[in-house]
């Protein structure tokens, strides 16, 4: 067992949840076989019951590979969409304009609050 990364729940900031993985075959009554991604070639791939949570999924966050304009190394730049809100963050000293803004491919719970000036500045059109 001496290199291989384990997962504890001790500790703030250990992971409680890892990327969806499959289930190869039930090893005993409470543990699991996975598969595991490449990136996580190093963690013991048994696993006990109370470790793993159903996986459900959800249409809305499914995006279609064609209405993406894909690079050649596999990234692509999100655009936003439209400015849904304005608001004023108030620090002691100073005042911060904010936008939240809808990016396209998202839903409206996943728009972001991001500085007007920076964005006044990467994009002029949305404030036409």
């Amino acid at each position: 067992m001496k290199g291989v990364k384990r997962f504890y729940k001790v500790g703030k900031l250990s992971p409680r949840y890892v990327d969806p993985s499959e289930i190869s075959e039930r090893v005993g009554n409470v543990a699991y076989r996975l598969i595991f991604s490449s990136h996580m070639s190093g963690v013991h791939n048994v696993l006990h019951i109370s470790s793993l949570r159903k996986y459900i999924s959800d249409e809305a966050q499914k995006i279609s590979a064609e209405s993406i304009d894909i690079q050649p190394d596999l990234t692509f730049v999100d655009e936003p969409e439209k400015i849904i809100d304005y608001d004023v963050k108030q620090l002691r000293i100073r005042e911060i304009p904010c936008v939240k803004v809808l990016w396209k491919h998202e839903s409206e719970k996943d728009a972001t609050w991001e500085k007007e000036s920076e964005m006044r500045e990467s994009y002029p059109h949305l404030f036409d």
